[in-house]
């Protein structure tokens, strides 16, 4: 089979096409025939060693798959060969997805929506995890509430904002003017410009959902109700320090993204209710790893980067 691997830390250019053997499922596991690979921001931070959770290179990244279940192996019940499938793989351990063959542990996967393409399943897991445990898991948001989403129209926010809005809230969300049509059509209630707008006028607001970090931690707390929530998704660098949370009477909540085959099922529940889809902005090939990666870096995209084998 083809993957992508690197055998040293840097830029996009590390990523080579190579030929690898296919793996065979072990107890537990199926391999699943990969249709497309959901990528994250998470892949260059470790592509690049400013996150080497992976320890050394040489190492193959990729968290995110949708594709065909072709074998499955020993103790395997809820799969079997021809079921489409999604899924998280093995974060924070190496998922391996950047491959036309992946290995998947069957708490891991659901079945795919027949509502999302291949390409919007591949987008959907890593993302709509991250949203999910953070509104739903860690903020616990009620019907009614003001919900602010920063970088609303990207990967994690674009879903954050139909969850939010599937539960009852009030959605607020951070993006350039451009977007806001976007948002809007995703349910947003109040899109802002960042670029021209101070977010801290949109206060009060019982729910941030930080997707930025550094300055923006310490301004978004300042507008959180009191016995509200900051919800940080860039665990290094939330903009605010424990002392500050006290002063401010508030919580504060770090997500920490975890593989979840309920929390993914809750997702495409609410993929089948018609409350969520999955916005893809760009398809490239798997051998054109470094391209994509390239468009990544630039932050631009619109929902979501997907590879295609």
């Amino acid at each position: 089979m083809r993957v992508i691997t690197q055998h040293t830390f840097g830029g996009p250019s590390v990523l080579e096409l190579v030929e690898a053997a296919r793996p065979e499922p072990g107890h537990g596991q199926v391999l699943i025939k990969t249709g497309a690979i959901g990528m994250n921001p998470v892949d260059a931070t470790v592509r690049s060693g400013a996150w080497p959770m992976l320890g050394e290179p040489p190492f193959t990244i990729g968290w995110d798959i949708a594709g065909t279940v072709e074998t499955a192996g020993l103790g395997v019940s809820a799969f079997a060969p021809g079921d489409q499938v999604l899924g998280m793989l093995a974060f924070p351990g190496a998922g391996n997805t950047y491959a036309e063959y992946v290995l998947a542990s069957v708490n891991e996967i659901i079945h795919k929506p027949s509502d999302l393409t291949i390409e919007q399943a591949a987008g959907l897991p890593l993302a709509g995890l991250t949203a999910w445990q953070s509104l739903v898991g860690l903020a616990q948001i009620q019907p009614g509430q003001r919900v602010l989403v920063h970088r609303a129209a990207g990967g994690v926010g674009h879903l954050a904002v139909q969850i939010a809005k599937a539960r009852g809230a009030h959605v607020t969300g951070t993006a350039s003017a451009g977007k806001h049509d976007l948002l809007r059509r995703l349910g947003v209630d109040q899109p802002v410009d960042y670029r021209t707008q101070d977010f801290t006028e949109v206060g009060p607001v019982d729910v941030v959902l930080d997707l930025v970090g550094g300055d923006y931690g310490e301004r978004s707390a300042r507008i959180v109700t009191p016995g509200g929530m900051l919800v940080s998704a860039h665990p290094q660098d939330t903009g605010i320090t424990p002392d500050r949370i006290a002063e401010l009477g508030i919580r504060h909540a770090v997500t920490i993204v975890s593989p979840s085959a309920p929390d993914l099922t809750q997702l495409a529940a609410l993929v089948k209710a018609g409350h969520l889809t999955v916005h893809v902005d760009h398809v490239l090939p798997l051998a054109e790893a470094a391209k994509a990666h390239e468009v990544l870096a630039t932050g631009s995209a619109t929902g979501k980067l997907v590879l295609v084998p």
